[in-house]
């Protein structure tokens, strides 16, 4: 899947509510899903994202493959630019991220950019568990993206 370069908007969905965590009850807002949107065109059709050792023939029936996030957040990078945008992630020492210049967007989240590639990489929450969807339109094109947040339901 070869996306062109640009700037794409990223939204956010949120839902709110009592939700239960290790036998507590809380009332909170939680971010349900991001959506990267690479087109303004119509999605006709949802297929699941697949990771690049991911092979759906091994998964049990039913199954989709999901993603871990050992520190609860995802991203949003140009892949021409990722070594250089995603080496602050590589290094975790106590907790820890290795410091790194960034921009703070609304809702948590945060823009790395490498200005010698005209390249940004935009951080979000995305909880293990959570399902990467491409939603095509009716050409087969790919006009979004969206990572639920480590909902085992989750559907597009």
């Amino acid at each position: 899947m070869r996306i062109p370069p640009g700037v794409y908007r990223v939204e956010i969905a949120w839902t709110a509510g009592p939700y239960e965590f290790f036998g507590e009850q809380f009332d909170g807002v939680e971010c349900a899903a991001t959506r990267l949107c690479i087109s303004d065109d119509p999605v006709v059709a949802w297929e699941v994202g697949l990771g690049v050792d991911d092979d759906v023939d091994r998964l049990p029936p039913g199954e989709r493959p999901r993603f871990g996030a050992d520190h609860n957040v995802g991203c949003f990078a140009d892949a021409s630019a990722w070594t250089t945008l995603s080496a602050p992630f590589r290094t975790c020492v106590d907790g820890c991220w290795e410091p790194r210049e960034v921009g703070q967007l609304p809702d948590g989240c945060e823009r790395i950019c490498d200005e010698s590639q005209q390249a940004d990489l935009v951080t979000f929450t995305a909880q293990s568990g959570g399902v990467v969807w491409l939603g095509r339109t009716g050409t087969g094109d790919v006009a979004a993206i969206v990572v639920t947040n480590g909902m085992t339901d989750a559907k597009a």
